[in-house]
């Protein structure tokens, strides 16, 4: 989705050290492309090179150019400059802006920043935040693990005792990332990241107990802000009338910001240790990933079996 400039403004100012020179009139124009383009040769007026949707970058070269211009050649590339389909403009280095470029922006609306990074800095910096605005993202509500370095997604209705199972999976030696609410980013056509609130992070609500802090509680080494999920748990209580996998032969997934996860649906009942059913599907998850598969290597010793005692 496209980023308004004021947004992106309000955002990144801090970061990349920015100032509005003029064309406030025009921040609810958008920034459609996560790559910038230095002005160049768009600079002089005579060359339509400007990409639309893209942040145009003015540096040490473009501003002597057009210091370098007689007055009415300046207000002529200013306008030819200014009519292009550009969200907004940026100078590095605290370079200063010649009147022109200041007042065209403003009649024009489109606005004109400074920055104090040189524009080396500036662009290198401006791609990495535009990257992270353009991410894709979602909410969801679950708890997110550490476990056995694969970051595990557990999710299920609120009561059904995932808050439990992680805090047994601590004590087990295994990493919090979050409870309740996990922010999804998507990096990257097969990766998603993981993290918890700001406001709420390190924190767990465990009915009968409240609300606990997991790295005051824990140590340090008993959280991480960020992972990588790999894999979802599904957690509901046990319904008698289901049929449930028996074999770990169902190749079940689950569509996180259209990422396919592989997923395990674990069913809850009186007697059964969910954190340790947790941590083995972990662990069989990670067989898997190195081409060994329990559940089908003995379904086919199985089947050569039984072919082996029919009579010829």
């Amino acid at each position: 989705m496209p980023v308004t400039v004021d947004r992106f403004l309000k955002s990144c100012a801090d970061l990349l050290r920015l100032r509005l020179a003029s064309g406030a009139r025009g921040l609810s124009r958008e920034i459609s492309d996560r790559r910038v383009q230095k002005t160049g040769l768009g600079i002089t007026g005579e060359v339509d090179s400007i990409h639309p949707g893209k942040i145009q970058i003015l540096g040490e070269t473009e501003i002597t150019y057009f210091h370098n211009q007689s007055p009415d050649r300046q207000a002529r590339i200013a306008e030819l400059f200014f009519s292009r389909p550009m969200p907004c403009a940026i100078a590095g280095a605290s370079l200063p802006l010649p009147a022109p470029l200041v007042e065209t922006a403003e009649r024009r609306g489109i606005p004109l920043l400074v920055s104090d990074l040189s524009t080396s800095d500036l662009i290198h910096e401006l791609l990495r935040d535009l990257e992270r605005m353009f991410t894709e993202t979602v909410t969801i509500h679950g708890v997110l693990m550490e476990i056995l370095g694969v970051g595990v997604a557990l999710l299920g209705k609120s009561g059904v005792g995932k808050s439990e199972c992680a805090l047994d999976l601590i004590l087990r030696g295994h990493r919090f990332v979050s409870d309740d609410v996990i922010h999804l980013e998507k990096r990257g056509p097969e990766t998603i990241l993981g993290a918890g609130d700001e406001m709420t992070r390190y924190h767990m609500e465990i009915r009968g107990l409240g609300i606990i802090n997991v790295r005051d509680l824990f140590g340090p080494t008993a959280i991480v802000d960020q992972k990588k999920v790999e894999m979802v748990i599904q957690i509901e209580e046990w319904d008698a009338g289901k049929e449930y996998d028996r074999l770990g032969l169902e190749d079940r997934r689950t569509d996180l910001l259209e990422v396919s996860l592989p997923t395990f649906l674990i069913p809850v009942s009186s007697g059964r240790n969910l954190a340790t059913i947790v941590e083995v599907a972990v662990r069989n998850y990670l067989l898997k990933r190195r081409g060994v598969y329990s559940a089908a290597d003995l379904v086919e010793r199985q089947g050569k079996l039984a072919r082996g005692s029919e009579p010829e």
